[in-house]
């Protein structure tokens, strides 16, 4: 990995990366550092750098604005920005003096170094053949642990982003299975996959409909981590990750513009698996379990189509309305089996459910559906301070009567255009069985946009950081 660590510095590094908080700059220590007869001028906002060259030793010194305290949530992709804006120069050594920052500032400069190396091009012809920047990151003895965790962390969304970004082409719900079981044998978790047979046998009906019109069968993926000295078999937290690896729209199918993006709807199962890959990297105290019910939603003479009843795990039938309505109905028998076979303490379930989330919150926080006071403030004040918010919605019963059906249980789409994320959330509620520590989140907005780490939209990893923060706060 072209990411080291030691406790001192380089005799004659090439390139010096140093970070300051806004007026908090050592002007003293850059100007020893790059050699200058006089004390300079910084001052520096968030993300403005200003470069010193040290002639005698021929070393360029580059010197990052944090900003103030508010700006610490987002500090990762300033140090994510300044190793993406260098590695397309080839051979290029970095060394990153981290010493004098704060525990925080050093997770998400740890982040943002590993994250700037991330190379999304690794489809082209030459895409393996890109010269990553060597960073050396210096630190002192006492702050390894700190390092290291953020590392985990980084290469978790790494993970996570991978997935989404892997053209569906390559990406089936059975690549996802694989993917899913090669990770649990590397960082000691337990995986089982249940296939198009057994889903059969357990009537695991939603699932099944949506990936019908697919060559490629539909799975589920349970994942298991449980700490070495656990004795528990309820686990304290159960996660569930839409799993959708391409969504053509089915029957009712999706305008051609941008459906080449639809690759990324299984970002909530890429978030699940990532987190719970990050759990047993870490070896967090909490028993978790990840569900990822995953199918691609196709055309074909087999798909179901508008107006059909189809049934679900938990035995409700659904009136399919719309077929581009089908995350949630996987998600329902996601939501069910894990309730059914594992009961965990509390339920959080991702999904790139809805545009209607998008046109409320834009695409700077997920949207997040809950009863349950306590949980909704616990995510909220993690995801705020590592800069992966959620903001909570209005969820009152009134909702709920635009998804009743005449001829079956439930609907999957309201006939009204308004509120369709809301109505998406009570769809989902219906399969809790009354769950109350469940919380639905709408990631829809902030799973994949537009970064200027790509010409194109790409994966940004949410969800991965916010539910190991959260994991760790209820441990």
């Amino acid at each position: 990995m072209p990411l080291h660590f030691k406790t001192s510095g380089a005799k004659t590094p090439k390139n010096i990366l140093i970070a300051f908080e806004k007026n908090q700059e050592d002007k003293g220590y850059v100007q020893a550092l790059a050699g200058l007869a006089y004390e300079p001028t910084l001052s520096l906002n968030a993300k403005d750098t200003v470069t010193f060259f040290h002639h005698q030793q021929e070393q360029k010194i580059i010197v990052l604005g944090l900003g103030d305290e508010k700006d610490l949530p987002k500090s990762y992709h300033y140090f994510r920005s300044v190793v993406h804006q260098m590695r397309s120069k080839a051979a290029l050594v970095l060394e990153v003096h981290g010493s004098h920052l704060s525990e925080e500032y050093l997770t998400n400069a740890v982040i943002g170094l590993r994250q700037g190396l991330l190379n999304v091009g690794s489809y082209k012809t030459n895409g393996n053949k890109i010269t990553e920047p060597e960073l050396t990151l210096v630190i002192k003895k006492e702050q390894k642990s700190v390092v290291h965790k953020a590392l985990a962390i980084a290469e978790s969304q790494l993970s996570a982003m991978h997935l989404v970004d892997t053209p569906s082409n390559i990406k089936t719900p059975k690549y996802m299975a694989d993917f899913a079981i090669a990770s649990g044998k590397q960082y000691g978790y337990d995986v089982k996959i249940l296939d198009k047979k057994q889903l059969t046998k357990l009537k695991c009906d939603a699932l099944l409909a949506v990936g019908q019109g697919s060559v490629n069968e539909s799975v589920m993926i349970v994942m298991e981590y449980k700490p070495k000295k656990s004795k528990s078999k309820t686990p304290q937290l159960g996660l569930v990750g839409k799993g959708i690896s391409f969504d053509t729209g089915g029957i009712s199918i999706k305008p051609s513009a941008n459906m080449g993006y639809m690759k990324s709807d299984m970002a909530g199962a890429a978030a699940v698996i990532g987190a719970v890959e990050l759990a047993a990297r870490l070896q967090l105290d909490i028993h978790v379990v990840g569900i990822v019910p995953a199918a691609e939603n196709s055309v074909d003479a087999l798909s179901i189509r508008p107006g059909d009843v189809i049934g679900s795990y938990l035995g409700k039938t659904i009136e399919v309305i719309d077929t581009d309505a089908e995350g949630r109905l996987v998600l329902a028998d996601g939501l069910a089996y894990l309730i059914k076979n594992h009961q965990p303490d509390q339920i959080i379930d991702l999904a790139t459910l809805t545009g209607s989330v998008i046109a409320a919150l834009g695409y700077t926080t997920a949207g997040m559906f809950t009863q349950n006071d306590e949980m909704a403030s616990k995510l909220t004040q993690v995801g705020t301070k590592i800069n992966e918010r959620v903001w909570r919605m209005p969820f009152w019963e009134e909702y709920a009567t635009d998804m009743q059906s005449d001829i079956a249980d439930i609907k999957n789409l309201s006939a009204k255009p308004v509120a369709g994320s809301v109505t998406a959330a009570k769809f989902l509620e219906a399969f809790t069985s009354d769950h109350k520590n469940w919380v639905h989140l709408d990631i829809a907005g902030v799973a994949f946009s537009d970064t200027e780490y790509a010409k194109m939209r790409t994966a940004t990893g949410y969800g991965v950081r916010l539910l190991g923060a959260y994991m760790e706060q209820i441990s």
